[in-house]
């Protein structure tokens, strides 16, 4: 999908990777960018940008964010949470859930009904650790991980509705939450860029970076992939109802 001319919510948006995607999203000609995010302000003067007031773990503010947008393409999944544990605390798990996973699901189950009215595009932000965890942060590799799956299940279940499902297998980027990690990483607008370029080509898994994309090959050619493509055989195109 190219986005030129097309509308864009982007959760997440007020720092690290979502303000990349509201800026890369704008050069590339969208009509509209919703900028949800939980707080803070967003650093951006385009009039085509709308704010939205949106913490993912709200039902009443993802209802009105709703409710403040007409029509949707591109729905991009951004929003998270990552904090160190050592899985001694359920607390840490159910906090990475609640945002990671159950928000992302919640959001969207919210704006389902205007993408398949424009037949658009889900964007979900995953990470390398949804494939293999991370055991300095396993609440978040976990909540990553469960993300992965259901975003594996959306692209079944809403393929015979037109509306296309992409999971983003970031590597280390340059943001707030990799801020203790020694290691290199890529810049938030190389990332912004790698996947929107992956969104137009079409690609289901998009690698966006040089750690995630050393392993794009191995994981479309592998035993998962190939398991995800016989299972979502089974379902049924014409009884479907996820809403």
């Amino acid at each position: 999908m190219n986005i030129a001319n097309k509308t864009v919510l982007i959760t997440g948006a007020n720092r690290g990777i979502g303000r990349a995607l509201v800026n890369e999203a704008l050069r590339r000609g969208a009509k509209r960018v919703y900028a949800g995010r939980r707080s803070g302000e967003l650093q951006n003067t385009d009039d085509r940008v709308t704010p939205l007031r949106l913490d993912v773990t709200n039902l009443s503010q993802i209802q009105r964010a709703v409710d403040q947008v007409d029509t949707l393409d591109v729905l991009i999944n951004n929003a998270g949470v990552a904090i160190y544990d050592d899985l001694s605390n359920s607390d840490a798990i159910e906090q990475h859930l609640s945002v990671n996973f159950l928000g992302m699901f919640k959001v969207t189950r919210a704006f389902l009904p205007l993408l398949q009215r424009s037949s658009g595009a889900i964007v979900n932000n995953l990470s390398l650790v949804a494939l293999a965890p991370l055991p300095v942060i396993p609440s978040y590799s976990i909540s990553k991980a469960a993300a992965s799956n259901m975003t594996q299940s959306l692209r079944a279940l809403l393929a015979g509705q037109g509306v296309t499902v992409h999971g983003v297998f970031l590597g280390p980027i340059d943001t707030d939450m990799n801020r203790g990690f020694d290691i290199p990483k890529a810049s938030t607008e190389s990332a912004a860029r790698g996947i929107f370029d992956g969104l137009e080509k079409g690609e289901e898994d998009i690698f966006p970076d040089p750690a995630s994309q050393s392993i794009a090959e191995g994981w479309r050619t592998g035993a998962a992939k190939a398991l995800e493509r016989q299972f979502a055989a089974f379902v049924s195109r014409t009884a479907v109802n996820v809403v």
